[in-house]
């Protein structure tokens, strides 16, 4: 498949873009329009510099993402191989990613401000030109935690002890769907169908705190299923596994719970359009028409701040 450059991005729609549109609209103006394009060689330095300010990640994210990765990667290693990573692989695994965050944060910037995408740049090295120790230490000590929580969850034992009885699909797979024209894009930790209980089972990795969003998001993922394999939700399990806590959730939505998601991301949706100058192309309004939060705490923290508040 070629390669098509787009003057103005696709639209679609999604939890993290919906997120950060509630965050601020601003921001949301950044992330998903004026950053579009950055990646290329050619275009204006305004263009690029939003698209790196995207990709500037904190520790808490970083964190995420590699546990995330690690878990991924413990699951496939299993099924391809029926080995099991143990606490003390994926603790070396995790700090070496941490640290090679820190690393390319510390030595590696002008690589970072060529290619964003392939190297990291931590938000307190890039602002602050240090990391707070006391947050850097922190992570480090929650890598045993998380991975003998990730090893010990119900869903991590469901694979291990008894993958004969499922199949499973694709993890962290792109996934996508269409409601009303707009593409929805659907990113699930892990899918498998329990052939035993006859059910699909949707896995959602934590490493944060419980929040209100759990559940609408698990949402989103069974009506993709409902969708995709003509599922009924009775035949659909959703599980959040908090690894930080060992805290284990299991769901079973109802049609009224799939209603209120589809309504919130409608609403979502049409909040989106008014940005819209052109809803065929995905021209945005001006920059200045996507209002600044009102919330100025949030702009402290934000990695766009750079160029934002430099704006009248």
């Amino acid at each position: 498949m070629t390669f098509e450059v787009r003057e103005f991005p696709e639209f679609s729609w999604s939890f993290s873009r919906h997120k950060t549109m509630l965050t601020c609209a601003r921001k949301y103006g950044y992330e998903y329009y004026m950053g579009h394009n950055g990646w290329l060689y050619d275009v204006e330095e305004s263009v690029k510099h939003a698209y790196r300010l995207k990709k500037l990640t904190n520790l808490p994210m970083a964190f995420g993402q590699i546990v995330h990765e690690l878990a991924e990667r413990a699951v496939k290693l299993f099924l391809k191989h029926g080995h099991v990573m143990t606490q003390v692989d994926l603790i070396e695994e995790g700090r070496a990613m941490l640290n090679r965050a820190y690393i390319d944060s510390r030595d590696r910037k002008q690589l970072w401000m060529q290619k964003p995408a392939r190297y990291k740049m931590l938000y307190d090295m890039y602002y602050e030109g240090e990391l707070n120790r006391m947050e850097a230490e922190e992570y480090r000590g929650r890598l045993p935690i998380v991975f003998a929580n990730l090893l010990a969850s119900r869903s991590f034992q469901d694979i291990t002890k008894r993958p004969q009885t499922m199949q499973f699909q694709q993890a962290e797979e792109f996934r996508f769907m269409t409601i009303d024209g707009v593409k929805i894009f659907v990113v699930m930790d892990l899918l498998y169908r329990d052939i035993e209980a006859d059910k699909w089972v949707i896995v959602d990795w934590k490493t944060g705190k419980e929040t209100e969003d759990d559940r609408s998001q698990l949402a989103l993922y069974a009506y993709y299923i409902m969708q995709k394999y003509n599922a009924g939700i009775d035949e659909i399990e959703i599980r959040n596994e908090y690894v930080l806590t060992g805290v284990h959730r299991v769901y079973q939505l109802t049609e009224t719970d799939i209603e209120r998601m589809l309504s919130k991301m409608k609403q979502s949706v049409h909040i989106m359009r008014r940005y819209q100058l052109d809803m065929i192309s995905n021209e945005p309004v001006d920059l200045d028409e996507f209002p600044r939060t009102k919330y100025e705490q949030r702009c402290e923290k934000c990695n766009h701040k750079e160029i934002c508040l430099a704006q009248p």
